[in-house]
């Protein structure tokens, strides 16, 4: 699957002016697990659909009652359209120096907090709804005095979400400027019991597959495919030992695409098939 360059792919008419870009998006198909190279922050106003963005070490998943703002880096999307057939998503870009300029203005200088998760979710009010209308209609005139308005919207979203969400906000903007990049024992034993493949893993740690695969040797002394597998297949093994789920509720949250494949690696691994744990 191609990396999607983002907000560069959106960039035709519209040129990032002074650091900050308004995209309308739409889609009529379900989209999973797309890879997204996202080079600017960026907020997330969903107002149809569901979507889910997996991190280097962690996942979060929400629908148009909330909003997020995203960290950039190299992140896995998924987006899906619900009852409607159209998926619609207003997207805010901004640059780090636009935060820089913003926090020197308006917080205390407080240090970058370098433990941050890459994800701040919203929950979207009437003061948004009323922020998104004006926006929409702000996108729509490309004359300067719409540049500088843009410029004034920025700053009015970010001191509304400093009122609203106090020091967590703060917080979580001064860690967007952070330069520490997520460790990359880290990245892969956050995902040992999701259902990630290892080509997925390794955008995570922003590696080609060949380079994560020789990470992979040099940290663990043994091939990634097999080390998740039997991790995958041990945990298989914890819950079906605990009596509450059948091997059919699992195997895809074991990264199996189906049950046969499953029960084939598990009788390899344990000698027994899983319908025989109790």
């Amino acid at each position: 699957m191609p990396i999607e360059n983002i907000p560069e792919i959106y960039i035709k008419e519209k040129e990032v002016n002074e650091g900050l870009l308004v995209y309308d998006f739409k889609m009529t198909n379900d989209v999973v697990k797309s890879k997204v190279n996202l080079s600017m922050n960026m907020f997330s106003f969903l107002q149809v659909g569901k979507k889910q963005v997996h991190f280097a070490d962690t996942s979060i998943a929400v629908n148009s009652k909330q909003s997020l703002l995203l960290k950039k880096g190299n992140w896995l999307w998924t987006e899906l359209l619900e009852t409607e057939a159209i998926y619609y998503c207003k997207l805010f870009f901004f640059s780090e120096e636009k935060l820089i300029e913003f926090l020197k203005k308006h917080t205390k200088n407080v240090q970058p907090y370098t433990n941050g998760v890459a994800y701040f979710v919203i929950e979207n009010d009437d003061y948004i709804v009323a922020f998104l209308n004006s926006l929409s209609i702000l996108n729509s005139d490309t004359s300067n005095y719409s540049a500088n308005l843009l410029k004034i919207k920025f700053e009015e979203i970010m001191l509304y979400l400093l009122a609203k969400y106090e020091q967590a906000f703060e917080f979580y903007l001064h860690s967007l400027i952070s330069k520490e990049v997520s460790p990359f024992k880290n990245v892969v034993e956050s995902n040992v019991h999701s259902n990630l493949k290892l080509e997925e893993i390794a955008f995570l740690c922003n590696m080609s597959l060949s380079t994560f695969k020789r990470h992979f040797m040099l940290e663990y002394n043994e091939a990634p495919g097999k080390w998740l597998q039997d991790k995958r297949l041990q945990r298989a093994k914890d819950i079906l030992q605990e009596g509450q789920l059948k091997p059919s509720d699992i195997y895809l949250d074991m990264g199996y695409n189906n049950l046969s494949n499953f029960s084939i690696a598990f009788k390899n691994k344990f000698g027994i098939s899983p319908k025989e744990i109790h």
